[in-house]
């Protein structure tokens, strides 16, 4: 399956899913203007990704800040990685910040609606 790659802007985060070279990644800041068009096309890449996954993924979720219409489309990216999980091992790595107690309890709000595993990861 082809990588997709989407560059950082001042509004949307990086996204990096290249299951060829095994990396997963989700960083920066997330407040783009529409939510749902940025996210679809990621929460398609991974439900196609689904059908024959590596056999381990692992996630970096290290956002810095997401606004209330990304944390909706980030929690149907989890949904996505749990039908990931279903043909083989997923984990979400859940990046934050010491003193950022709203990013890490978003975390782990996700945690509790998904059947992924997550490791929680305090920078």
């Amino acid at each position: 399956m082809e990588p997709l790659i989407i560059k950082e802007t001042e509004d949307t985060p990086e996204i990096i899913f290249d299951p060829i070279d095994d990396i997963f990644k989700i960083s920066k800041i997330s407040v783009p203007e529409d939510a749902y068009e940025f996210y679809e096309p990621i929460i398609g890449w991974l439900k196609s990704y689904a059908n024959k996954p590596n056999d381990e993924t692992i996630v970096e979720f290290d956002l810095e800040y997401v606004n209330t219409a990304s944390s909706k489309q980030l929690i149907q990216v989890i949904l996505a990685l749990e039908e990931v999980a279903r043909n083989g091992n997923v984990v979400a790595k859940w990046y934050y910040e010491e003193i950022d107690e709203d990013m890490q309890a978003l975390g782990e709000r996700y945690a509790k609606l998904v059947d992924v595993k997550f490791e929680f990861i305090e920078i």
